[in-house]
């Protein structure tokens, strides 16, 4: 049930698009009730599907909202309960150079997460045997591998070339397309020489203090594994902690939701034994995992995915087997505080509620 929709958003996010599901659920008490029905909406064609016009102001309102700051969002009645969790595809890291620092670089962003791009315009530099873990490797002159980048506001643009010239080509082509971070290799003159050129061409000083650079973090870092490990962190910092602050005047920030592409996929295959969706729906404190994270449970005692692990994951586990053998949903909190934490061993402290769907 429900796996051709979930096959249908595994499309959508492939093909690099933003997404909301909606799960409209008819509650019998507080934490139990029943499944009504199941939506996906693409962000690219909202004005014109019949199914968001006809909705009510408010859920429109969240659901718009769900997508511009990138959390999950409930509109509740007195009838029905609807949850919109919005889904992004993998953030790409746009490595352009494919030298000596690009190689740990691609490693690591592939390891968090990622999804890398390798450009350089030499064949011996740009090519899947030198960077096994990168989505995609161009090899192409910059100019031109900008029209196939195609670069979006979600992207994470590092210049790490192998001179002035091509530093001059990749900032003036990543400028103006405002994506979530961009930062450039260089000793300070080389890039005080590049800020001038770009200020004497007209570009503002907001776009010019965007760039970051001198890249990465301040960890003293020399070799070319030491400095991509300073810039990967300074990365990390700009998709997790600083973020883009999405109105001043509420100090309201996007928030990169956690996404599982295994999970939906998994979603979108026939299962004959039934499971349990698991989705993490809040969260607060230090938790292992934020809100829209997700694991499945199987009735046969398989698992996929983790919602933080412990006794707390096991107890949700055992729930779960509970909850697809009533045909239901359950929300259910999970304490992670004081004690709790300190008898599992755990160096986090919060707490998260989580929705149980049985499939």
């Amino acid at each position: 049930m429900y796996n051709k929709l979930y096959e249908n958003l595994s499309d959508e996010l492939s093909s690099g698009k933003e997404a909301v599901m909606l799960t409209f659920m008819k509650p019998t008490n507080k934490k139990k009730g029943s499944i009504i029905n199941k939506i996906v909406l693409a962000k690219g064609s909202l004005e014109l599907n019949p199914l968001f016009n006809d909705m009510n102001e408010e859920l429109r309102k969240r659901i718009l909202l769900s997508f511009e700051t990138g959390s999950l969002q409930f509109v509740s009645s007195e009838e029905e309960t609807a949850l919109i969790e919005p889904y992004f595809s993998k953030p790409r890291l746009i490595i352009l150079g494919g030298g000596h620092i690009a190689k740990p670089l691609a490693e690591l962003g592939a390891k968090i997460g990622f999804s890398v791009i390798v450009v350089d315009d030499r064949p011996s530099f740009a090519n899947t045997a030198r960077f096994p873990e990168a989505h995609e490797v161009i090899c192409e002159s910059f100019d031109k591998a900008f029209s196939r980048l195609n670069i979006r506001k979600s992207d994470f643009v590092v210049i790490v070339t192998r001179g002035h010239r091509h530093d001059g080509i990749c900032l003036r082509s990543t400028l103006n397309s405002n994506p979530a971070y961009m930062g450039m290799i260089g000793s300070k003159r080389r890039v005080k020489s590049m800020k001038e050129e770009l200020q004497s061409e007209g570009y503002s000083k907001e776009l010019i203090d965007s760039i970051n650079s001198p890249i990465g973090l301040e960890i003293g870092a020399v070799t070319p594994d030491e400095i991509a490990i300073s810039i990967i962190a300074e990365v990390i910092s700009y998709r997790r902690a600083r973020g883009k602050t999405i109105s001043k005047e509420s100090n309201v920030k996007f928030n990169w939701p956690e996404f599982d592409e295994s999970i939906v996929e998994e979603m979108s295959r026939d299962s004959e034994i039934p499971r349990a969706l698991i989705t993490i729906i809040s969260s607060k404190g230090s938790v292992p995992r934020k809100a829209g994270a997700k694991m499945i449970v199987w009735l046969d005692g398989r698992v996929m995915g983790t919602i933080g692990g412990g006794c707390s994951e096991a107890s949700i586990i055992t729930i779960a087997r509970s909850t697809i053998l009533n045909n239901e949903y359950s929300i259910e909190h999970v304490d992670m505080t004081g004690n709790v934490a300190e008898d599992e061993g755990m160096v986090c402290g919060g707490v998260i509620d989580v929705l149980i769907e049985s499939f």
